[in-house]
């Protein structure tokens, strides 16, 4: 089964030079055209190149919506980008839904998908050995992506690692 990703977790992780743990992790990803959107690879961007990079190597592919109405109707709450990649998802029975922000994650699990985004993702990578340190790309996620993570969640997830608190 197909899994679907939203923006987020691509740009992310590819900010933080991670971006082959995604296709790793996962193969074959789709994203709808909003996403390829919201990437704005053609813009010198933090992570952009790296998008770029494995956006000319087909990777990940790009898969219409045709639930336009359901795309729709989720916009009321979400924006563009999250609101057809869950359409997509739901679309092709996704074994994965791939987000981080709070109200999608919500929705998309309201509809009964499986959803994990970027500190799941470097968690699984960490206690599958294909990521030395969590605390440290955590850290980077901070710090070069802006990307906010509660001190309790932090601590949680080193300690989730396996990784030292200190």
């Amino acid at each position: 089964m197909p899994v679907v990703s939203n923006t987020s977790p691509i740009l992310n992780l590819a900010v933080i030079d991670k971006l082959a743990l995604l296709r790793a992790r996962f193969g074959e990803i789709w994203v709808t055209p909003a996403v390829v959107e919201e990437l704005r690879i053609e813009q010198d961007l933090p992570g952009s190149k790296a998008v770029l990079g494995a956006r000319e190597a087909g990777w990940p592919q790009v898969k219409e919506v045709k639930e336009q109405a359901l795309a729709q109707v989720l916009r009321r709450d979400l924006d563009q980008g999250e609101a057809e990649a869950i359409a997509l998802a739901l679309q092709v029975k996704a074994e994965w839904m791939l987000l981080d922000e709070r109200d999608g994650r919500r929705i998309a699990k309201q509809f009964g998908l499986r959803v994990t985004g970027v500190l799941g993702i470097l968690l699984q990578a960490r206690r599958e050995g294909r990521l030395s340190s969590l605390r440290e790309a955590m850290e980077q996620l901070r710090e070069k992506a802006g990307f906010h993570i509660r001190g309790e969640l932090f601590a949680d997830l080193v300690r989730k690692s396996g990784e030292s608190n200190t």
